[in-house]
């Protein structure tokens, strides 16, 4: 789902009395949610309405409730049976945050099972944008955050948008979103990863998930070989950014897009900051994850250890190597 200016447009609407101006959004929601818009003063919010009985946690931990500058989360009582918990915008100058933002939001509390959960996750997950948004800052995505982000890009312009339809595409990114893998498909998940090292000997890995193939048929670990450097020839992040949304035709696809790159960090006030470094592509190689691979999952790890960061070497993986064309029957699809 994806909220845009036109919905936003039609709730501003000029109206003769005090009031809102509200449009229902998933509606088999266990809870009543809406994109709303304020008369006269025109503030946007989503609104997330419930039983008092599904609030009373909320209620109690009101004074704990996540707070990010320029969007608030409040909890208003509507009558003495029903309250609202409400994401305001405050600030304008965040408006392009605030769409991805609230359909995020929205999502989150559509997929719990009942109105209490659905309010628990809405706060969890407001609470995540609150982390995203303090951790960008006015410094922008940190130098290894820019060269994930190129990477994953990479294997989304140059792999997936060529085999698959734009929605599709779009769609299986979903790393930005905190999933285990960067991409997740019918048939495959693929863990992307950047490095700049001249011979890179180890490839990080954030958590005992990202390599873990469980729910998936088929797992496959991506590394972009880069050269990264200020000036030259190379694609800055921009550039990169540009490219693929000049190949997405489809409004939609494109909105969904421009919501991703926002939820990962890169921002629209902030686009000054990636002009530099640029980067070119040395090499892109793919393995199978697959029985045998060096990894940690979960399932075997000792009862308390948990969080865990790893290395991985890339000596001895020449067995697990993925040709081009196995990775395109993997990714399947009709296009490219």
């Amino acid at each position: 789902m994806t909220v845009t200016e036109d919905e936003w447009r039609e709730l501003e609407s000029p109206q003769e009395t005090p009031g809102r101006s509200s449009l229902r959004l998933h509606p088999e929601s266990p809870l009543d949610i809406f994109l709303s818009v304020s008369h006269p003063g025109r503030q946007r919010m989503l609104v997330l309405r419930a039983d008092a009985r599904s609030a009373d946690p909320i209620v109690r931990s009101v004074g704990r409730l996540p707070k990010a500058a320029g969007i608030e989360m409040n909890l208003s009582a509507v009558s003495r049976v029903e309250y609202e918990l409400q994401v305001i915008l405050t600030a304008n100058e965040l408006r392009e945050v605030f769409n991805p933002l609230v359909a995020d939001v929205a999502e989150t509390a559509k997929a719990a099972p009942a109105a209490a959960e659905a309010l628990a996750a809405a706060v969890d997950r407001f609470g995540r944008w609150q982390d995203l948004l303090r951790a960008v800052s006015r410094d922008g995505l940190s130098a290894e955050a820019r060269r994930g982000l190129y990477g994953e890009l990479l294997v989304l312009g140059d792999v997936l948008l060529t085999s698959l339809a734009q929605s599709e595409t779009v769609e299986a990114w979903t790393g930005p979103t905190g999933t285990n893998q960067d991409f997740q498909l019918p048939e495959v998940a693929i863990e992307a990863k950047a490095s700049v090292a001249k011979r890179p000997r180890s490839i990080r890995i954030a958590s005992e998930r990202q390599l873990d193939g469980t729910g998936t048929p088929a797992l496959l670990l991506a590394l972009a070989q880069l050269d990264e450097r200020r000036g030259g020839s190379g694609e800055s992040l921009n550039t990169r950014v540009e490219g693929i949304r000049q190949q997405l035709t489809s409004p939609a696809a494109r909105v969904r897009f421009d919501g991703l790159l926002i939820q990962v960090g890169y921002l629209p006030g902030h686009h000054d900051l990636y002009e530099e470094p640029r980067y070119t592509l040395r090499e892109l190689r793919f393995w199978h994850v697959r029985e045998g691979f060096p990894r940690l999952v979960e399932s075997d790890l000792p009862e308390g250890v948990g969080d865990c960061t790893y290395n991985v070497s890339t000596s001895g993986l020449d067995a697990y190597r993925a040709t081009a064309d196995e990775v395109r029957e993997l990714i399947g699809g009709s296009h490219g």
